[in-house]
């Protein structure tokens, strides 16, 4: 069950804002004519919470908030159980819940990760890296990826593994020249999947974009699920503030602060 916070926060925002009003409009006044001073339990935590709650909503919605990242698909720029704070004004303003940009500022780039609606299951966010823009030619063959005809260079690092809950898997740590942006992958040479293993080619419509993981063998991506409408856009993810290693129980302190 996917759950929605924005809309949950909203409903407690408007709930609280509206008993408050009601208070201060009517039953305040009412209470004040029968020298009552004390509020009634529901008014009182009305009265309290609004202001809390009406905060966590702005700063939320329009200025930062966190993402657990709850899979792998990112390995190994971004591990499960990493916090990612999210830059929600990068993109633009938007109305919660609803989504609707209000204020444009910028676009997401090629390299940059962001934060989206997933766009083929209703209240599912996602978060992977941005490979294609509106009118880009995308390539991938043989696991390499060309941009209008430039191909996002490849250099080998080092044999690793990629951390799965059951067994990890024996990967290659790749770094990737993504249009001037240098990141790491994990290539898995010896994967079954058919999509994983398939080569396309496309070119993304107006208004779109193309998202994969930087785990490129483990990731339900736009190549699973299609383009990306902007208007499925939250925001960009900027960095690692905790991290929470689930198989030891214990945290990732070396990867507190790390910028993605």
């Amino acid at each position: 069950m996917n759950f929605n916070f924005a809309l949950i926060l909203t409903l407690l925002v408007f709930i609280t804002g509206l008993i408050s009003l009601v208070d201060i409009c009517w039953f305040a006044k009412q209470r004040t004519k029968k020298n009552i001073d004390k509020r009634p339990f529901l008014i009182e935590q009305a009265r309290s919470f609004f202001p809390v709650f009406l905060a966590v909503l702005i700063i939320r919605s329009f200025i930062i908030q966190f993402y657990h990242v709850p899979s792998g698909s990112l390995e190994p720029t971004i591990l499960p159980g990493d916090y990612v704070a999210v830059n929600q004004f990068a993109y633009g303003l938007r109305l919660p819940v609803i989504n609707t940009k209000i204020i444009p500022i910028n676009n997401p780039k090629i390299g940059d990760i962001a934060l989206f609606n997933s766009p083929a299951e209703k209240g599912l966010i996602l978060i992977k890296r941005v490979v294609g823009v509106p009118g880009d030619h995308i390539q991938y063959k043989n696991k390499v990826l060309y941009i209008n005809g430039k191909e996002a260079t490849q250099t080998f690092i080092s044999n690793a593994e990629d951390i799965e809950p059951i067994n990890n898997i024996p990967v290659k740590k790749i770094q990737e020249d993504l249009n001037g942006v240098k990141h790491d992958i994990y290539i898995n040479p010896v994967s079954t999947d058919p999509i994983d293993n398939a080569d396309f080619d496309v070119t993304v419509p107006a208004g779109s974009y193309f998202m994969m993981g930087d785990n490129r063998d483990m990731s339900a991506d736009s190549r699973y699920f299609g383009m990306v409408s902007d208007k499925y856009i939250i925001g960009k993810g900027f960095l690692v503030v905790l991290s929470w290693n689930s198989e030891k129980n214990n945290f990732r302190f070396d990867r507190f602060g790390t910028v993605i």
